[in-house]
């Protein structure tokens, strides 16, 4: 034992789950899972500053949403780094029965009281993907992403509802929350630190803070 002090320290693996850029909405639309929403000229700036950001990283294992924003987001990361990109369906945007409507008035809004029976149980929330499922087949995939980076680092890029429900599971809060106070903006790292396969901490940093004032309100999710 005392000739090899190092051999019994378990492994250090990070996992970064980083939310893609801005998203091209000029009209608001809740696009959830919808194809054809693509990033805005300043989500692919944000996208490009953390390819900057994670140049020096230890970073072996990519994995994106099928999505065309969290694609592109990944896109300059992958050049950058050299590596391939696995898409996996579990880090997807949530499932919404408000997909493809707006915020606003007339016939197109989710707040139009014929919508009203949606909202019957905000906890679970009845108006789409339970929270725990979220939270379960995004920590399945962190767990995939995990193994395949075992001593390294890993990013996988989706979106904000499901990275702050993973976050708040590992952190043993309640999933139901305001959206409001999400800790999850544009091009966001929130990075689950593991000491071998468990989760010792939780990281948070915004690599394109400088732009994020420059986001269209409601331009991603």
């Amino acid at each position: 034992m005392g000739d090899n002090p190092g051999m019994d320290q378990p492994t250090r693996t990070v996992v970064h789950l980083m939310r893609h850029g801005e998203v091209h909405n000029p009209e608001g639309v809740l696009y959830g899972r919808l194809p054809g929403y693509r990033l805005s000229e300043l989500g692919r700036a944000m996208a490009e500053r953390v390819a900057e950001h994670l140049a020096g990283r230890d970073i072996v294992h990519l994995v994106s949403s099928p999505l065309e924003r969290a694609r592109e987001t990944m896109a300059p990361i992958a050049e950058r780094l050299q590596l391939p990109v696995t898409v996996d369906e579990r880090v997807i945007e949530a499932d919404n029965l408000f997909e493809g409507l707006t915020v606003g008035t007339g016939e197109g809004s989710f707040l139009r009281p014929a919508h009203w029976s949606k909202y019957r149980n905000p906890l679970r929330p009845s108006w789409g993907e339970p929270y725990r499922d979220i939270a379960a087949r995004m920590l399945a995939a962190v767990e995939s992403a995990r193994q395949a980076a075992q001593g390294h680092e890993a990013l996988i890029v989706s979106h904000q509802l499901p990275i702050w429900t993973l976050r708040r599971f590992i952190e043993g809060r309640r999933l139901w929350h305001d959206p409001r106070r999400r800790q999850c903006s544009l091009a966001s790292l929130t990075s689950i630190v593991f000491v071998g396969d468990h989760p010792a901490r939780i990281d948070y940093s915004e690599p394109a803070a400088d732009l994020l004032a420059q986001a269209r309100p409601g331009a991603g999710a």
